[in-house]
């Protein structure tokens, strides 16, 4: 299954899409080609930039069988033209800023995201000349004002991490495009079960792969996608010269995750859902942040954009740190860990001092907004699929 086609059921894509029956063996499962080169029969150019999706297999880090099936099935999944794979996360981000932005260019950035993105943005897209906005984007209004003549790219993440925000894709696109911006959203919370930010205007959307659509916490990947245009511009240096290739080995890790992508998230959200009222109801809990909960302040728009309302909240409570305490040493089900969309639960203190420090940099009324949310630190958890009474025992036990 290569092609997109609207008759197939999101079920079936995730299990079927890019994968075929080895046609030498009748082998059901994908083989893991692990080869760093391959034999060719006709001449063919040995320069990288000459390579495109059609070029034959010529050296793993231009292009693999494994991971151009796991390319495939993103692509079907989201709805997309095309799919490139990276090392990592953070390594399809940088591939985006660093190629897509040249010296002169702005961005404007969601001004609260994944840390790693938010310092790559802060401190090394402004030592290339790149000049960028921090903003508040659930407010349309701070974007519009952001907006210059030079602006080159809006990024936003929805939901977002770690106070789970949630942007209206379809209206920021519609700001950028009017300024003839690229939109990019990272999407890794949501899933391309929840949410396809390319059918809502976005021009390119970001995964980190490591975590739902791998699933198991098992395999670190990232992945960008979008039209064939921008797919081409990307893979020349983001691909090709910077060299963060995700493994063959981990390609298939991420693929057998991803068959039961629509299945896991229906049960996260079924998890975080129950989880979200027992918090709500806990006196012991100052302040809950999940999208599928109508306490959420952009309830309205995840209603609109998201199918799923993923697996991960986030709550406030009084002396953090001495609850965080209690959680390394009392916790039995869940894992006190970082990182989120494993089948495991997984909980994690986000100290606020520490994140404005390092990532955010957040001053006056952006600090005492975000403050209002979380406090001296945020407790951000990855609901798994445990069953949800035993999650609600453990945390019940620690708060």
């Amino acid at each position: 299954m290569n092609k997109k086609s609207a008759a197939i059921g999101i079920q079936t894509i995730a299990i079927h899409g890019g994968e075929s029956p080895d046609r030498e063996t009748g082998a059901t499962a994908p083989n893991i080609v692990m080869s760093s080169t391959f034999v060719v029969d006709e001449p063919v150019s040995f320069s990288a930039t000459n390579v495109d999706e059609n070029s034959p297999y010529i050296y793993t880090r231009w292009s693999n069988p494994t991971t151009r099936q796991l390319e495939i099935k993103l692509a079907l999944l989201e709805h997309a033209d095309q799919c490139l794979t990276f090392a990592s996360g953070m390594a399809a981000s940088s591939a985006v800023l660093f190629s897509l932005l040249n010296s002169g260019d702005h961005l404007v950035m969601s001004n609260t995201n994944y840390p790693g993105t938010a310092e790559v943005a802060r401190d090394q897209l402004p030592k290339k000349g790149i000049e960028v906005s921090p903003v508040d984007t659930t407010e349309l209004a701070l974007i519009e004002q952001a907006m210059t003549p030079n602006t080159r790219m809006v990024w936003i993440e929805t939901p977002s991490n770690p106070l789970l925000q949630i942007i209206d894709i379809a209206k920021v696109a519609e700001i950028a495009h009017a300024h003839n911006a690229l939109l990019v959203v990272d999407s890794t919370f949501a899933s391309p079960i929840a949410t396809r930010p390319l059918e809502l205007g976005a021009d390119l959307v970001v995964h980190s792969l490591t975590k739902y659509i791998g699933g198991h916490g098992d395999a670190l990947g990232g992945a960008v996608l979008s039209s064939a245009a921008l797919a081409s511009r990307l893979r020349e240096c983001g691909v090709l010269h910077y060299g963060a290739t995700l493994s063959p080995f981990n390609a298939w890790l991420i693929m057998r995750g991803a068959a039961t992508l629509p299945l896991r998230m229906r049960a996260h959200q079924e998890n975080a859902m129950a989880l979200a009222d027992f918090l709500h109801q806990d006196s012991r809990v100052e302040h809950v942040l999940y999208p599928g909960h109508p306490s959420h302040p952009q309830h309205e728009v995840a209603k609109k954009q998201m199918n799923n309302y993923s697996g991960i909240l986030s709550f406030k409570v009084k002396n953090p740190a001495r609850v965080a305490e209690r959680m390394m040493k009392q916790l039995k089900v869940i894992h006190y860990a970082v990182s989120v969309g494993h089948h495991r639960s997984l909980i994690y203190l986000l100290d606020t001092k520490d994140l404005i420090e390092s990532s955010y940099r957040l001053e006056g009324a952006e600090l005492a907004k975000y403050k209002a949310h979380a406090g001296d630190g945020l407790f951000r958890c990855s609901v798994g699929l445990e069953d949800a009474q035993d999650l609600i025992a453990d945390l019940d036990h620690v708060l």
